[in-house]
């Protein structure tokens, strides 16, 4: 987030191209609000075109991706928006992520910020989205989250590349003496066909980054795409299977220390007393630091090797005071089920729910209370960043989610210029969420303050991370349905408690900041869904538990998602009606949700007779604007409940990368189904319970389905991908388990109840 001033100097800057909320076509490349960062540190006989382009002298092109690559594969599509205006294949380009830079903001993880539904078109919806946009690009939040990636850089990545080839073509055109209207571009170079003189891009690089952007840029039609709407060799790919040195935690330099941290075990709370003495004196020890931070208050340790720093760890006897929130999850569990007997705010609130429920007779009426636990990422690469403070300048080298953020927070703590910070951000072994964090970083830089000038590289152990995570809050819901003479419902009452995930997130990251208004993620995935029900209300309200919760893979869809979908088939089997049938004709006014729905029934054959011991259940979810339809079958078997099969049809408006696409629907539902099969964070005297993936396990790949998937381009606008997959995979296996045991399991993980094989 950046200073008032700041945000005065780029309202100034921006205010004259905002056009509806948007930015002029073309009004970049001739204005530039933001400076190209990579101007300050082109290598020899490099030329940058604007943020994301550099071209050598030697013909290396280099595409910068500003967002996070996590596994989800962005550094390979954004890559290619920007070669396929380029005319160049992936196999001549080089990418390497963006330094922190204002210049890379992300405006779509604002735009559906509003409470509104996706498919809301309306004056208001889309002048709301337009104001966000407007935002996003005043705060400059340079960010990889909320499946916003590829519609975020859809216009920005295809334009620059575009205006680097049409700046190359003038530069081609002066040297050789053409017009420009002559030449054709070609695998990085320029062809003059009357003359057969030809010039690389290297060739000209330096001479057309000097010229003036094109005031106009002309972007290829889809059907002249040749890269894009198709599947490409992932470009991180090689450097992953041949374990190159590319995340955080394989950072090496020269004098290195190391070190880890002991944070309180109860969040917020201080030390009541603390004995270092014993931890002191171990080999290895350099120094014990003491940690004060919006995150909490805890120890580093600083060693000659990470596992010096571990046994040292271990050995810091303390005693931390009590902490402010219930003991026990409980107590947890008693706070939230009181929150829903208050009064909460409705974010959707059609025809009058009340009356409609009133007059109705008992047999009339569906009601249900569904509840979820705390989550934690468990991202597989443990959290780590190395940092330096020398000579008053901090290098930090991490994987992140939000560089800016790790840039301006990291300053704050050390009392430093923010141009006396530069984030290197690495690959991320998992993100999901956790790395939008600041804590690993903070504690790198406030233990590099403590190291004389060398670097230190601070691990985690697996315990630490566990038990100090920001967790996907907890949940309940109480639910209620009337139904009318043909067994459809003509009332729908959600109501909604849990933690607020953006109170939460200023606590740590902005604390003078206050959130306003209700929380949109305890909302997202109930309110939102294209079902038609003439009175229909979602309200929820924040729950006071300060257990720090985040940004978990799909948000509050993923708790919603389960809770929507899994009274939906208690509402189809209530009215007697097929659960496929039920959501047509519910969605009938949503043709891209009904089509979602067709498809993935027809890929599973619904309908259709199983065998004795075997049954399939359906959940669909609109989610970062995608709409997604997923269909599990599960078998009975005597080692337990096995799954079988999944089905996954979802409709992504364009589909950029169909085999990235593939991967991150499969993975995502993956995610969901490991979720749902038996991950749950619970307390006891304040403190995690849980400690490594021994309790709290992910599915295996003996118990992973056969995955079938359909990708559908109906709707008129993008939607995202790397989350969509997640929020209707629980409520689809509890379903399934519904229809093969006859057992509603309204609460997660389903292992509390049955037994997976």
């Amino acid at each position: 987030m950046a200073s008032v001033g700041k945000i005065a100097r780029r309202t100034f800057l921006i205010g004259a191209a905002a056009v509806a909320g948007g930015v002029a076509v073309g009004y970049y490349y001739y204005r530039k609000p933001f400076p190209n960062p990579l101007e300050a540190d082109l290598g020899k006989g490099e030329a940058t075109f604007n943020p994301y382009v550099k071209i050598g002298a030697d013909n290396t092109i280099t595409i910068v991706a500003p967002r996070a690559e996590m596994g989800q594969g962005v550094s390979t599509t954004l890559a290619a928006m920007v070669a396929e205006e380029l005319d160049v294949g992936l196999d001549q380009v080089k990418v390497e992520h963006g330094p922190a830079s204002y210049a890379y903001y992300n405006t779509a993880i604002l735009e559906e910020g509003g409470p509104f539904a996706f498919f809301d078109e309306s004056m208001t919806a889309e002048t709301v989205r337009a104001g966000m946009g407007v935002i996003g690009k005043l705060l400059a939040l340079q960010g990889t989250g909320g499946s916003s990636s590829m519609r975020d850089g859809f216009e920005k990545m295809r334009q620059a590349g575009a205006a680097a080839r049409q700046m190359l073509i003038a530069a081609a055109a002066q040297k050789l003496g053409v017009a420009a209207g002559e030449l054709e571009t070609r695998d990085g170079s320029i062809l003059h066909k009357a003359s057969g003189k030809s010039v690389t891009y290297g060739d000209i690089a330096a001479t057309a980054a000097a010229m003036a952007p094109p005031a106009e840029v002309r972007l290829k039609d889809k059907a002249d795409w040749k890269l894009l709407g198709k599947p490409q060799k992932r470009m991180d790919m090689l450097a992953k299977v041949t374990g190159a040195p590319i995340f955080g935690i394989d950072v090496r330099l020269p004098d290195m220390l190391y070190g880890t941290v002991k944070m309180s075990p109860r969040f917020w709370s201080k030390p009541v007393s603390a004995d270092l003495s014993k931890a002191e004196k171990m080999p290895g020890v350099v120094k014990i630091v003491p940690i004060e931070t919006s995150y909490g208050h805890g120890f580093g340790v600083i060693a000659q090797n990470t596992w010096a720093a571990f046994k040292a760890a271990e050995a810091i006897e303390a005693k931390w005071a009590d902490p402010e929130y219930p003991l026990d999850s409980a107590a947890i569990a008693d706070v939230l089920k009181q929150a829903l007997g208050q009064k909460g705010s409705a974010m959707r609130d059609d025809g009058n729910v009340d009356t409609a429920i009133a007059d109705a007779p008992r047999e009339r009426i569906v009601e249900a209370d569904y509840a979820m636990p705390y989550l934690a990422h468990a991202t597989m690469e443990p959290m780590n960043a190395t940092a330096r403070l020398k000579d008053g300048v901090l290098d930090i080298w991490c994987g992140n989610q939000a560089p800016t953020i790790v840039r301006q927070l990291c300053a704050n703590q050390l009392g430093i210029e923010q141009d006396k910070v530069t984030v290197h951000t690495t690959f991320l072994g998992g993100g999901f969420g956790r790395r939008i964090e600041m804590d690993f970083a903070l504690y790198a830089a406030l233990m590099a303050k403590d190291a004389g000038g060398r670097p230190v590289k601070v691990t985690w152990t697996r315990e630490e991370d566990m038990r100090h995570d920001a967790y996907r809050p907890a949940a309940v819901g109480k639910f209620q349905a009337r139904l009318g003479d043909d067994g459809l419902p003509v009332a729908l009452d959600m109501k909604l408690a849990s933690p607020s995930i953006i109170a939460g997130v200023l606590r740590r990251l902005f604390p003078s900041i206050s959130p306003i208004g209700p929380d949109k993620a305890i909302f997202d995935g109930a309110f939102d869904q294209p079902y038609t029900i003439p009175n229909y209300r979602v309200s929820g309200i924040a729950a006071p538990v300060s257990i720090p919760v985040g940004f978990w893979r799909s948000v509050g869809a993923s708790t919603n998602g389960f809770f929507h979908e899994g009274f939906m088939d208690e509402i189809a089997v209530a009215g007697k009606i097929d659960p496929v049938e039920l959501r047509k004709k519910l969605m009938a006014d949503h043709p891209a949700a009904v089509k979602v729905v067709e498809k993935v029934a027809e890929m599973a054959k619904w309908g259709e007779a199983l065998p004795a011991g075997k049954a399939k259940g359906m959940a669909f979810t609109l989610s970062f604007g995608s709409w997604v339809g997923e269909i599990v079958q599960v078998a009975d078997t005597p080692a337990g409940i096995r799954i079988e099969k999944m089905w996954i049809a979802a409709d992504v408006g364009t589909a950029l990368d169909p085999g990235i696409i593939e991967a991150q629907l499969i993975s995502a539902a993956i995610y969901g189904l490991s979720a749902a099969m038996g991950q749950q964070i619970t307390f006891a005297d304040g403190m995690v319970e849980q400690s490594n993936f021994h309790d709290f396990d992910a599915m295996r790949i003996f118990q992973c389905p056969v995955f079938e998937v359909a990708i559908l381009e109906n709707f008129h606008k993008m939607g995202g991908v790397g989350e969509v997959g997640t929020p209707p995979a629980a409520p689809a296996l509890a379903n399934a388990i519904f229809a093969l045991t006859g057992k509603r399991i309204r609460t997660l993980p389903l292992s509390t109840t049955v037994a997976f094989a």
